[in-house]
């Protein structure tokens, strides 16, 4: 089990930061994607605490400027079967438009301009280039990055759009983005439904798969719990907020990844470093690429 774990644990391997005893900064991008001694930062739909969220800006940003190692990538699925990077199930609070998605073609998708509400919600961060922009479709965010970016995919609202599963592993496969052509979690699948996930696992039985998870969830999690999640997925992506020292301890034990979700404080990040994640979703990747280097130079004094 500890092998599983890998030494991130208390048994000499950790300071009291909870991160490897190596220079996390320099090190951790050499090791394996699903490598527990490796601290993983998601660009939590993009860098969408600087640029619209799920919109090429935000992931160009977390991928490029911050070099974050995941772009993260909610899906919803058009009327005509396209799957679209939006969070919500309606178009209503990042767009123009109003209604639902799968109510909608990805033609009447494409009208709708996903860039401008950003811009009045956040007047100091506001660009001219903003205005207008379109909402991708997955397809369009794998043709500008191909494998050279990491992916970390939800699917969203599964028991919405019935097939959603196969559409997004015949997708990735057909651009060489399978199980089978990529490296070890160079594709993350992740979602709130155990069902969509089991669906994934039956099509795709070697896809890395992460279990989200509601605060509530957390704070009533068992080793039982713990046992079962582990049978499917190589993870869990909690609420940050109910996460304890004591419940990190026993996700760890159980051999699970932990990225919990979305952490933009810097107090927060080192707390939760601090108590033994693994890494955060965060709209602020730079934020907690800074919060890595500086536990990085306490380690190495």
């Amino acid at each position: 089990m500890l092998k599983q774990i890998g030494l991130t644990m208390v048994a000499g391997a950790v300071l009291s930061t909870g991160l490897p005893t190596e220079d996390v900064g320099a090190q951790s991008k050499g090791k394996s994607l699903l490598d527990s001694n490796r601290i993983i930062n998601v660009a939590h739909r993009g860098a969408s605490g600087y640029a619209p969220e799920h919109t090429m800006p935000a992931y160009e940003m977390g991928h490029k400027k911050f070099k974050a190692d995941y772009i993260e990538i909610d899906l919803q699925m058009t009327k005509d079967g396209h799957l679209i990077a939006m969070h919500d199930e309606t178009v209503d609070r990042t767009t123009n438009g109003t209604g639902a998605v799968k109510e909608k073609t990805l033609a009447q998708i494409k009208k709708l301009d996903a860039g401008s509400w950003f811009n009045k919600a956040n007047p100091t961060l506001a660009k001219k280039s903003y205005v207008g922009l379109k909402v991708p479709t997955l397809q369009e965010v794998v043709n500008k990055y191909g494998k050279h970016a990491n992916y970390y995919i939800e699917t969203k609202s599964p028991e919405v759009y019935p097939g959603m599963e196969k559409k997004l592993l015949d997708l990735l496969k057909r651009n060489g983005l399978s199980s089978d052509r990529v490296k070890s979690g160079q594709v993350l699948i992740q979602s709130f439904s155990a069902e969509s996930l089991q669906k994934v696992r039956s099509i795709d039985s070697k896809v890395p798969l992460i279990q989200l998870m509601e605060a509530k969830e957390v704070s009533s999690l068992t080793s039982t719990k713990l046992k079962e999640i582990r049978k499917y997925a190589v993870g869990v992506g909690p609420s940050y907020k109910a996460l304890t020292r004591e419940n990190v301890k026993a996700i760890r034990q159980q051999g699970l990844l932990l990225h919990p979700y979305t952490v933009n404080e810097k107090v927060e990040m080192v707390r939760l470093l601090d108590y033994g994640v693994t890494g955060v979703f965060t709209n602020y990747a730079d934020r907690f690429n800074a919060v890595i280097k500086e536990s990085s130079k306490k380690i190495s004094k």
